[in-house]
């Protein structure tokens, strides 16, 4: 008989986005109907990423953002600020228990006084997204849902000055008045917004996942890893 998993959690799947060949997908433990902490299943592989067949259900189907998912797992692998992640167990399916409603979602957002981690610190074209591996180091965690307001999504070329230009999609919004433009990596949306033309899309009420890359070259990057809207959520009975 085959060992059963360590361990299994439920979550909503708050974001679905893309990384590398794969996906990094990260939700909120789901007990009792509502949200609890953050979990971010992991492989075992250098960047951690889930494979297509790792994520895969038992009828072939890959799961979509704002599903619930029962994921088993081996065991916890916290590694620097990314302490919600969990080693998935890649012999066993993952299953979907659900969908997500629009009131678990609002109930999962997180309440975000201040800046979304540490501020001041920009890439070429965006504002405020990323932070230096030393402050990065002091932080606790990577994970973090919430409403913005002034919400646009910019598609544009950018680079060209080591490379070719390539067009990209960003998350421009405020939060507790500061600016932000972060990379969008929401896998659907983005595809959506880059299947477009460039230019500048308004979008209301909107909920955002942020999430807090590995340290790359001396930064971690905030990352725009889910853009959520009443539309996607499904309705539900």
């Amino acid at each position: 008989m085959a060992e059963e998993p360590k361990y299994t959690k439920t979550i909503v799947c708050l974001a679905n986005s893309r990384k590398l060949s794969g996906r990094c997908l990260a939700g909120k433990e789901l007990t009792g109907g509502k949200t609890g902490v953050w979990i971010r299943p992991v492989s075992a592989r250098p960047h951690e990423e889930i494979s297509e067949e790792e994520r895969r259900y038992h009828d072939g189907h890959s799961p979509s953002l704002l599903e619930t998912i029962a994921i088993p797992f081996m065991a916890p692998k916290a590694h620097t600020f990314q302490s919600e992640n969990h080693l998935i167990d890649p012999g066993y399916y993952w299953q979907k228990t659900g969908d997500a409603t629009w009131a678990q979602v609002e109930g999962a957002l997180d309440n975000v006084q201040g800046a979304l981690w540490i501020n001041g610190h920009s890439t070429y074209h965006g504002e405020n997204d990323q932070v230096p591996d030393a402050e990065a180091a002091k932080l606790t965690n990577s994970l973090l849902l919430v409403r913005p307001t002034n919400l646009r999504i910019t598609v544009g070329e950018e680079g060209g000055v080591f490379g070719p230009a390539k067009r990209k999609a960003r998350a421009n919004f405020t939060l507790n008045q500061a600016h932000y433009s972060l990379s969008l990596t929401d896998a659907e949306m983005e595809r959506k917004y880059l299947q477009g033309q460039n230019g500048t899309f308004p979008v209301a009420n909107a909920i955002l996942c942020v999430s807090l890359g590995e340290p790359y070259k001396g930064h971690a990057y905030k990352l725009a890893a889910a853009l959520i809207t009443q539309d996607r959520v499904k309705k539900n009975g």
